[in-house]
């Protein structure tokens, strides 16, 4: 039986506004290390709080899922979202700036479980990463259109025009009250009580600690890249947009790699486009022109290829626990990449940015030798060239 992918597309459009705030922050930095004179250290803190409270959320939201289908409709977390994330450009003083920030933090991490395991119920092992795919890529063009939309807002208007970005996450909530059931009628979900098998903790642990290192990568690109091209001499709101160009390739990559991985096997698909997300990065950091920011495309599009791939690998490694894995997967990793953040900013301000940088292809090999460990059979690498999920 084909998978249903209209109510995939539905939660995927949901995604896109809930996400469309998260990338608002670093997008923001610039003018916040200028304007307030923040430290790479304190600036990369407030990308911190953000990740490790939407992080620690989400395993709880979904372990509800699983086991007693309580969720909280996502129009009130979208609103949520939007209005914390908005007022930060009215607000001086940093500990009411991380209040802010962990608060809209709160509203995000409890739409991914419920809506990613809805969708893992919907779809088959056969299609699962493409499936998969389709939900994810809703996140990824709100995390692409983050950056543009702040950055338009904050080179006109200043980080008091922030505030504007709250009218679509408002609007959103509205159509979201009137189109979306509440929580206790949705259908097409069955949580389960069944608890994660003693044999599948060691693979979803080493899964989670891989996509951290991952999520290092992805959430320091983003955090850095737009000051990186600010000392290079482009404008804050161009730099935004060549961050958000990467970002958009990624979504590309993301129906690529799930495609790929349908036929050419999961694990197969995420050791070989992590390994090649290095070359391209290395490339962007010691080249200039047009040859550092094509690298910075395909770096782009080969990191965020594996991203839907794992997560389809994590559901089918624990099927009974599709809400806690993706709490696991979407959160617990984030806020390990947070921390990353976090210590490449104190690098930074230890040394330089450049030397900083450097930790994001360490975190990527790194990342590769763990996914490695996971005891998840290879397809195409195999002896017989063919595999089959764990169950």
């Amino acid at each position: 039986m084909a998978a249903d992918t209209k109510p995939v597309w539905g939660l995927s459009a949901a995604h896109l506004v809930t996400d469309l705030y998260s990338p608002v922050l670093p997008a923001i930095l610039p003018l916040l290390i200028a304007e307030q004179g923040y430290s790479y250290l304190l600036a990369g803190l407030i990308v911190t709080v953000y990740n490790l409270t939407s992080s620690f959320l989400q395993p709880v939201a979904g372990w509800f899922y699983d086991n007693k289908g309580l969720a909280v409709h996502i129009s009130i977390t979208v609103l949520i979202s939007a209005t914390f994330i908005s007022i930060v450009g009215l607000l001086g003083n940093y500990y009411l700036i991380v209040a802010s920030v962990a608060i809209a933090a709160f509203g995000h991490a409890l739409f991914h479980p419920s809506a990613l395991g809805t969708v893992s119920h919907l779809t088959r092992d056969a299609v699962r990463g493409r499936v998969t795919s389709y939900f994810v890529i809703g996140g990824n063009l709100g995390y692409a259109l983050g950056p543009i939309c702040a950055g338009v807002v904050v080179g006109l208007m200043g980080l008091p025009g922030l505030l504007i970005l709250a009218v679509p996450g408002i609007a959103m909530s509205v159509v979201l009250r009137r189109i979306l059931p509440p929580p206790d009628r949705r259908t097409g979900v069955r949580p389960s009580a069944t608890p994660v098998a003693r044999a599948s903790y060691r693979p979803i642990a080493l899964m989670v600690a891989a996509s951290g290192l991952r999520a290092w990568a992805i959430f320091g690109s983003v955090a850095y890249l737009p000051t990186v091209l600010t000392l290079r001499g482009i404008d804050l709101v161009t730099a935004n947009l060549l961050v958000s160009g990467m970002l958009i390739c990624g979504v590309v990559g993301q129906v690529v790699g799930g495609s790929l991985s349908d036929r050419y096997g999961r694990k197969d698909y995420t050791i070989l486009g992590l390994i090649a997300a290095v070359p391209p990065f290395l490339v962007f950091l010691m080249a200039g022109g047009t040859v550092s920011l094509v690298a910075l495309m395909v770096f782009g599009f080969a990191l965020w290829s594996t991203f839907a791939v794992s997560v389809a690998m994590a559901h089918e490694i624990a099927p009974a626990n599709v809400g806690l894995v993706s709490g696991l997967m979407l959160g617990l990793s984030v806020g390990v990449g947070g921390l990353g953040v976090a210590l490449t900013g104190l690098i930074s301000d230890q040394t330089s940015l450049q030397v900083g940088l450097m930790t994001i292809p360490l975190a990527i090999v790194l990342s590769v030798l763990l996914f490695l460990a996971v005891p998840y059979p290879w397809k195409s690498f195999s002896r017989g060239g063919s595999g089959s999920p764990i169950h």
